[in-house]
């Protein structure tokens, strides 16, 4: 996929903001219709699957908040025994795209949340 330069160096620096968070297994930036843009895993985790099923979590989370009278959804965090996927949306005036983080128990789900809205921020403004 084709995204701006200025998109993909914001994408690059969100990724490493967040992988200097403890815990981080994953961090994936990837357009709303599921293709990997910048990511960076330290795993087996296959970033081009992460992109496709974090963008349809979105797009299920967008589905949600709509049917119940919300406006769009911002973020979706998904709780494991072992860890959690935290996915924020990234609106664009060139486009949608998905800030996808794996995260184990080392991590702090407040961390990765507030790190997270920055970068949105950071992307949605590049």
């Amino acid at each position: 996929m084709n995204v701006a330069p200025a998109v993909q160096q914001a994408a690059w620096s969100a990724i490493q903001a967040l992988q200097g968070l403890s815990g981080i297994v994953a961090v994936v930036v990837a357009s709303a219709d599921g293709f990997d843009i910048a990511s960076a895993v330290t795993r087996n985790v296959d970033a081009a699957r992460v992109a496709a099923m974090a963008s349809s979590i979105s797009a299920i989370g967008t589905v949600v908040a709509q049917e119940g009278g919300l406006s769009r959804c911002r973020q979706i965090t998904v709780g494991t025994a072992d860890g959690f996927v935290h996915v924020s949306t990234v609106s664009r005036h060139d486009g949608e795209f998905v800030l996808n983080v794996i995260a184990d128990t080392g991590a702090v789900l407040a961390q990765v949340v507030y790190s997270a809205a920055e970068q949105v921020r950071a992307l949605e403004a590049a």
